[in-house]
């Protein structure tokens, strides 16, 4: 049901109305330590923040799963001369 333009989340801050009508979006997560491990080296490569890292990798992910349902491939190269291989998602 969607929140009243009262309703407040967050220790007070007004709560969105809906989907996109905010910049931001807070979420909480809960992360593996496997993935909590891929994030700090994410902001490692990259100096970015953890929250840019998450909005890269998420926007990364869902292009990967539009090309993917579209019928296309991606492929990776680990290194300048090595081979192409094709990137599979479980």
């Amino acid at each position: 049901m969607p929140r009243s333009a009262g309703t407040t989340v967050d220790g007070g801050r007004p709560a969105a109305s809906g989907r996109g009508t905010s910049p931001l979006d807070r979420v909480t997560v809960n992360l593996t330590a496997r993935a909590s491990r891929s994030l700090d080296r994410a902001v490692e490569l990259t100096g970015d923040s953890k929250t840019d890292s998450i909005n890269r990798a998420l926007s990364l992910y869902a292009y990967i799963e539009q090309v993917l349902s579209d019928g296309g491939s991606v492929f990776v190269q680990e290194t300048q001369d090595g081979p192409q291989q094709k990137l599979v998602i479980f």
